[in-house]
């Protein structure tokens, strides 16, 4: 009787100690407990903001985000018959030996099996129907442009993040910001349900460039048939706005697909409008002769005996591929004289061309924002000898881009003043820096319609005023005699200049290598095209440009 009673007594003790416990668990613990259990199980996701679309100045889209899915799997969870796994690396693109590696990964909880999957694929994996593999959505970066655009938009990893181009410059206002929200997952990352919303995402700003897809084309087409037709490293060609500073063309070869960026090297993806260093060669040569100008040193008709293309200067021989014996200002550009150019040279202080130089903007990265952008090489004045002096003059001493060349040009096609440049599409007037006098700058702006005036630079309708550079490439420390830079930059319409074109050809193979027969073809495409694309209206006669070789070379075709 007493076994049975202590028996009866345990029981019923056993029976309050639960209820006693059930009673603390979830009466007095309860908000303890829950916590605990959302600790666990609770979890805060991110909300990724859409990221801004690139557009051109006429609303074209450069780069867009659209719907895509990332595809996820638990190992320990898949299961799948070999059919299945089949069908699964065929739509993942993933040979099936390495996909069944990662999946037989116990050490890990979770493995991404392909990241920005469109949408309409990740529809035929989810058909599969394979236990443990799963879904989520994000985003996937298009550039409907291709390898036309690519060293202007450039392109974003796989997480969103600008790594080339505008976007990366403008990443932060293309990104927007993420937004958050708190919920409950279960074991296999399911949300279950939503707890709290914290942030709501604030998505990225569009974006409006200052480029035109038409003029974009067009550079690109005509400066891959230059490279091909002259066998030639690379190239580059950019088309500025004289009016606004606006950019609204650049294009480089080699170049790449943004879509598909396997193999990658630097050649390709230099934008080396922007990075791409050189020594300008004869394209220097109307700067150096409008400070001249502008000090009163000289005057349009002074002329200078240039010995028949060569002559002894600070112990060094310069030469000329003219044999002129005398020159006056117009023909020293039109001829593109080293002589006529050191004599100039002499006749000026170096502090003087170094301000003059630093106003143009050499030996100073244009601001622009733009990744890699090259400030170029120009030293203190105070270290030019006489013979530096001389060969700065002529475009050799210092380096600079081909952006910062055709920025320098607009001093000439606008008046004196030099205009800042933009990649973004302006509503206002750019801010200017002046340069040279007005009647200086239209004087020199007649010598280099003369000089321009060769059948290879022409544009039939449309006065055209410019100036051809050719330049021995440096290698290893020395002057090279077989690789070269070629390069022609200038304005039209003369009357009323509109935009400025410079283009450059890095070695062309073979033995022409000129800029005036090279680079001006290309130019002149280039230019032609743009004026009737943006419906300027011509300020000449059309002619035709059946000139005989022999002129074409005696009026500069060999600059």
């Amino acid at each position: 009787m007493r076994r049975a009673r202590f028996v009866q007594f345990m029981l019923l003790a056993g029976f309050a100690v639960l209820a006693a416990r059930a009673l603390y668990l979830q009466g007095l613990s309860n908000e303890f407990l829950q916590r605990q259990g959302e600790a666990r199980y609770e979890r805060t996701l991110t909300l990724p903001a859409s990221r801004g679309k690139v557009l051109d100045r006429n609303g074209v889209v450069l780069a867009a985000s659209i719907p895509a899915r990332a595809i996820w799997a638990i190992p320990e969870d898949v299961s799948a018959t070999p059919e299945q796994l089949r069908q699964l690396g065929s739509l993942l693109d993933i040979p099936e030996r390495e996909l069944r590696a990662r999946l037989i990964d116990s050490d890990r909880s979770f493995v991404y099996l392909k990241r920005q999957l469109p949408v309409d694929v990740a529809e035929q994996v989810r058909a599969l129907g394979i236990a443990g593999v799963h879904q989520e959505r994000e985003t996937m970066r298009i550039y409907p442009q291709g390898e036309v655009m690519a060293h202007v938009v450039g392109f974003t990893n796989i997480d969103g993040h600008g790594q080339e181009g505008v976007e990366l410059a403008f990443d932060e206002s293309l990104a927007g910001t993420p937004g958050s929200r708190r919920v409950i997952k279960d074991r296999l990352g399911r949300v279950v349900e939503d707890v709290q919303m914290i942030r709501p995402p604030v998505d990225g700003a569009d974006l409006r460039l200052s480029i035109d897809s038409r003029l974009q084309y067009l550079a690109f087409n005509h400066l891959r048939e230059t490279i091909d037709t002259y066998k030639a490293k690379a190239g580059s060609a950019v088309v500025l706005d004289a009016r606004t500073g606006e950019v609204l063309a650049l294009a480089n070869l080699p170049t790449y697909d943004p879509a598909r960026r396997v193999g990658l090297t630097g050649d390709s993806l230099r934008n080396r409008v922007f990075t791409d260093q050189f020594e300008p060669g004869s394209t220097m040569k109307p700067f150096s002769v409008a400070l001249a100008l502008d000090q009163k040193r000289i005057a349009p008709t002074t002329t200078f005996k240039t010995y028949g293309g060569r002559m002894t200067f600070a112990g060094h021989t310069i030469t000329d591929v003219s044999r002129s014996t005398e020159l006056d200002i117009t023909g020293i550009l039109q001829k593109s004289s080293n002589v006529g150019m050191t004599q100039i040279s002499e006749r000026l202080a170096a502090r003087d061309m170094w301000n003059t130089f630093s106003a143009l903007g050499f030996g100073q990265a244009p601001a622009l924002g733009f990744p890699g952008v090259a400030a170029g090489r120009l030293r203190p004045w105070e270290r030019w000898r006489p013979i530096e002096k001389a060969t700065m003059s002529y475009g050799y001493g210092l380096s600079l881009s081909l952006a910062q060349l055709a920025r320098a040009y607009t001093a000439f096609a606008r008046d004196g003043d030099v205009a800042s440049i933009s990649l973004i599409k302006r509503d206002s007037a750019p801010t200017t820096t002046p340069v040279y006098t007005p009647q200086t700058a239209r004087n020199v702006r007649g010598m280099l319609e003369v000089a321009a005036g060769f059948a290879r630079a022409q544009v039939p309708g449309y006065r055209v005023a410019g100036k051809s550079g050719t330049a021995r490439k440096i290698i290893d420390g020395a002057y090279s005699r077989t690789r070269y830079t070629a390069s022609f930059v200038g304005f039209a319409p003369v009357s009323n200049p509109r935009i400025v074109v410079a283009v450059r050809i890095d070695e062309p193979g073979g033995d022409v290598y000129y800029g005036g027969r090279v680079a001006a073809p290309a130019f002149s495409s280039i230019m032609g095209g743009s004026l009737r694309l943006l419906g300027v209206e011509p300020d000449a006669q059309f002619q035709t440009l059946r000139v005989a070789e022999s002129q074409a070379a005696q009026a500069g075709a060999a600059q």
